[in-house]
């Protein structure tokens, strides 16, 4: 099947600021892909620019088979796919079963149906006015909104901000069902443990350009956290074996932490057995840790384009210093 999203070289530029910087990205159909980056990272700009809000300054970006910088294909998509900001914007004055029948006029037959369906299931009262629902209800309303015309894509743009860790919870495990009956959802995030619960793919934007793009799973099982206690804070490791690559490496007094893709073992092994090391432990990086490891801006790692721009593989490739 086509990619639901497909973006080559993408660019940005404002005056005085690069939002995005070569991105290339591609989402497949029936899954849930995380686009994770801090405030400030391009995730909005990104989505700007798939629902054909902005114009990008280089790079081409097709959305359902089509380009949301021609004016006649953003309209297509916007009808296509549905959309959550962080803040919907919803009529106050409306109660929750008017602003469904609002909607539907511009959607085909069975919007109505489907929307009374959704909002029955995350039990939100029909005859409550939109001004008097919580934050959390708000970001029901507007999901269920979003959902009732039966979108092939689904775009979320840091949906769960300002909401309670429950209904947060609640909120993102939606979308696995979502997801499950064949559309596909594209998440901007910076929720990391919320995230690493629903998401298959990953994207990590980090000063516009994409620092690790994959198959969570995959990227999990590959990546390993060392941590090297030395006995003197002035010890200087040798580098590990070709093998073993180092995203990061964060130093606390006489402990060294290394978050390394492939080779973990052998690079553990290898520093057990150097001198001035007490101590080598090796465990499975989680999600937070390949954030970090991406979007912790230390000088000592450069940002290397992948070659081939395949998901699954590293964007980024630590440069010892």
């Amino acid at each position: 099947m086509n990619d639901v999203i497909k973006i080559e070289g993408l660019e940005m530029r404002f005056r005085g600021c690069e939002a995005l910087r070569g991105v290339d990205l591609s989402v497949q159909p029936g899954t849930v892909y995380a686009l994770l980056g801090e405030n400030g990272a391009g995730k909005t700009t990104m989505i700007r620019i798939l629902t054909g809000f902005q114009k990008p300054t280089a790079g081409t970006c097709r959305v359902l088979d089509m380009d949301p910088s021609k004016k006649e294909d953003s309209l297509k998509i916007r009808q296509r796919i549905g959309y959550v900001s962080d803040s919907p914007a919803l009529y106050d004055w409306m109660t929750v079963g008017e602003i469904g029948w609002f909607a539907s006029s511009f959607f085909a037959e069975g919007f109505v149906d489907r929307y009374r369906a959704s909002i029955e299931k995350y039990e939100l009262p029909s005859d409550r006015k939109i001004k008097n629902l919580s934050k959390g209800q708000r970001s029901k309303v507007a999901l269920s909104l979003a959902l009732a015309h039966d979108p092939e894509l689904l775009v979320l743009d840091e949906p769960t901000s300002g909401l309670d860790p429950l209904v947060r919870r609640e909120f993102l495990e939606s979308m696995i069902t979502v997801a499950a009956t064949g559309r596909t959802v594209f998440l901007s995030s910076h929720q990391i443990v919320e995230v690493e619960r629903v998401a298959d793919q990953i994207a990590i934007l980090h000063k516009g350009r994409l620092q690790l793009v994959g198959n969570l799973t995959e990227l999990k099982e590959s990546i390993s956290m060392v941590t090297v206690s030395l006995t003197d804070p002035l010890v200087s490791l040798p580098d590990p074996s070709a093998s073993s690559k180092i995203l990061a490496e964060i130093n606390e007094g006489r402990q060294k932490q290394f978050v390394v893709q492939g080779g973990g073992d052998e690079a553990a092994e290898f520093w057990k057995n150097c001198t001035g090391v007490a101590s080598v432990r090796i465990q499975p990086a989680t999600l937070e840790e390949l954030f970090v490891a991406c979007t912790r801006g230390d000088s000592k790692y450069a940002h290397r384009k992948s070659e081939s721009g395949n998901a699954g593989r590293l964007s980024m490739e630590a440069q010892r210093s």
